[in-house]
Order: structure tokens, then sequence, then C-alpha cells
């Protein structure tokens, strides 16, 4: 910590509290003699290359030029934002005081200032990314092939077995194997409804949901956590953002609110009713063949993303149902 502090001319560390939020890279709340600060240990393999770090850190620094908020990160002496200690990769911003909100936290009218903020994202970084060609589309982690049935159900086969064997048996296995016979049902009711690869794309956050978004006094303070940004169909991460941020727990959306975002980001990006139209059957079908929850708990015997499960299985289910009216609440 100390030679990390020294790069940083950050003072003497006084405390240092994890912060637990992250499921991939690891995060803490650093008081020094010169301050409070966010100390980020990129430990994600897939995004903690340090050249690539620093490339996403200049794009924020561009971002905030164009007025979106962001927590920017610190510079050593040397210029560079991006601190390699034994090996690993860290990075210094300061302490932003703010909290995360739900959507369930939000009214209409605060609905619709998210729908603009993530609309004044992406066309922000159409102004300050290179240009789309120059940059190969992203496959991770949400590539433009849509998912392969097949695929899917021999992974739903896989998980079945995996559930039948885990002993003891407990409440979370009754509700998975529920969930996985369900969604074959599914599945095999809607197989001639596939999405064809990906359509318009863009510069997308990559990971815009409640805990990357800090407010401060009822207004968004900082949008953090760019380590997914890249080139994908931008549309879809406005729908994939707002089915975590307005979903209940009963597992269905609040579709007036989803209406008032909806309209604020087709407004801010300029997005056609069209292009979000097949973004939300894009990432319906996704969400119909994506079981990461159970993978992690089964495969990994990582049970961070358990308290998820309920809500985030059921509204598959509530999705296919009200189809039509989630269709219309993106695009009217």
């Amino acid at each position: 910590m100390s030679a990390l502090l020294r790069l940083y001319s950050a003072g003497t560390a006084v405390s240092c509290e994890p912060v637990d939020l992250g499921l991939l890279n690891r995060a803490y709340r650093l008081c020094t003699t010169r301050g409070h600060y966010f100390l980020k240990h990129h430990s994600d393999p897939d995004t903690a290359d340090p050249e690539s770090i620093e490339r996403r850190h200049r794009a924020t620094e561009r971002l905030a030029g164009l007025g979106v908020p962001v927590a920017l990160p610190l510079a050593q002496r040397d210029g560079r934002t991006v601190a390699v200690v034994g090996g690993h990769a860290y990075a210094l911003h300061p302490w932003i005081d703010g909290g995360h909100r739900h959507g369930g936290q939000l009214t209409r009218s605060e609905s619709a200032r998210l729908g603009a903020l993530l609309g004044a994202v992406h066309a922000c970084l159409e102004r300050v990314m290179p240009p789309k060609g120059r940059t190969r589309p992203a496959t991770s982690p949400h590539p433009v092939e849509s998912p392969d049935p097949a695929d899917t159900f021999a992974l739903i086969d896989d998980l079945l077995d995996r559930v039948g064997r885990h002993r003891p048996g407990d409440a979370f296995d009754t509700l998975a194997r529920q969930r996985l016979l369900e969604r074959r049902a599914l599945l095999e009711q809607h197989l001639g409804r596939r999405p064809p690869r990906g359509g318009a794309v863009g510069w997308v956050h990559g990971d815009f949901h409640p805990f990357n978004l800090l407010y401060k006094e009822n207004a968004p303070a900082a949008i953090v956590d760019w380590d997914r940004l890249g080139v994908q169909p931008r549309a879809e991460e406005a729908v994939r953002a707002a089915a975590i941020f307005f979903l209940r727990a009963a597992g269905a959306l609040d579709l007036p609110k989803v209406r008032a975002y909806a309209r604020a980001y087709r407004r801010a990006s300029r997005a056609t009713p069209s292009e979000l139209a097949a973004a939300v059957h894009r990432v319906w079908w996704e969400r119909l063949n994506d079981f990461w929850m159970l993978r992690w708990h089964y495969e990994r015997g990582d049970t961070r993303a358990d308290c998820q499960f309920p809500a985030a299985s059921a509204l598959v289910a509530w999705w296919t149902r009200a189809y039509e009216a989630v269709c219309e609440a993106f695009t009217e």
C-alpha cells in the first residue's frame, strides 16, 4: 500500500475498507493523511490490461469535458493513471460521497432523467471515441450473434444434472430446477423467434446498472466502472439497463417508469423506435437463453449472485407473457 500511495503522492494510509458491491474487481475506500479515495484493484483478467485501462481512463476524461458525470482517475507524478504493483493493476479515484438508487426509488421524472443520461453517454461517446469502423465489435459480455438454442438446451440438461446431484438439496435447488424446466418449455415454444445478428452498433458503457451509478442529493453524480467500454448494438444497453433498474421483486418491470426512461433515451441518443423494438427482442431472447447466475452457483460454487436469481429468473416468464406491452413501453 505504501508503494502505491507514493506513486500518487497521496499521503500515508490511515484506513482501508473493502467496498463489496462489485462482482468482478476489488475495490476499497481508502483514507489517507491527504484525503479520501476510491482504490480499484483491476482483478478481472478480461479487462485488467494496464494499457487498456489507460485508454478507458482517457475516454472518461474526454467525456467529462462534455459534461458527462464520471469519477476521473488521479494521475501519478509521471502522468499515468494506472499503477502496477506486484504484478497487479490499480487505479485511484477521488472518493464521491453518494449512494446507489434502484428504479423503485426513482420517480417517473427521475426515470426520464436516467434515460436521458444514458442517451447522452451514447451520443457523447460517438463524439470522443474512434470511428466504429476502426474498432472490431466486442464479443464479451454481449456478443452481436444471438444465442443458439441448441447450445442452451445442452446447458439446461447439464444444469439440471448438477441440481439433481447437489447434496444436501435446498430451496435454491428447488427454484433452479423449476426455472430450468420452465425455460426449456418456453424455448421450445419460441424456437422460431431467434433474432438475427445485431443491427446498428455504437460505443457503449457496457455495464450500466444501479451499482455503477452514484447519486448525490437525488441527482446522478458519477457513472463508474467503464471496464466494458466497447462497440455493441447500443439500444440493447438501454434495454438491459432498464431490465435491471426497473425490475420489481416479483419479476415484472415497472412499465410506466420504463416508458418515461425510454422516451428520454430516444430523444437524447436519437435512437429510433424500430431500433428499440429490435433491441427489446434481442435482449428478451438473450434472457431466455441466459443462465449465468446458475452457472456461477453450480459450476464455480460462487453464490454472490444468488440473491438476484429469484427476480431475474421470474422476469423471463413475465416478459414472454407481456412481450407486446414491453415493446410498447420502449417504443411509443
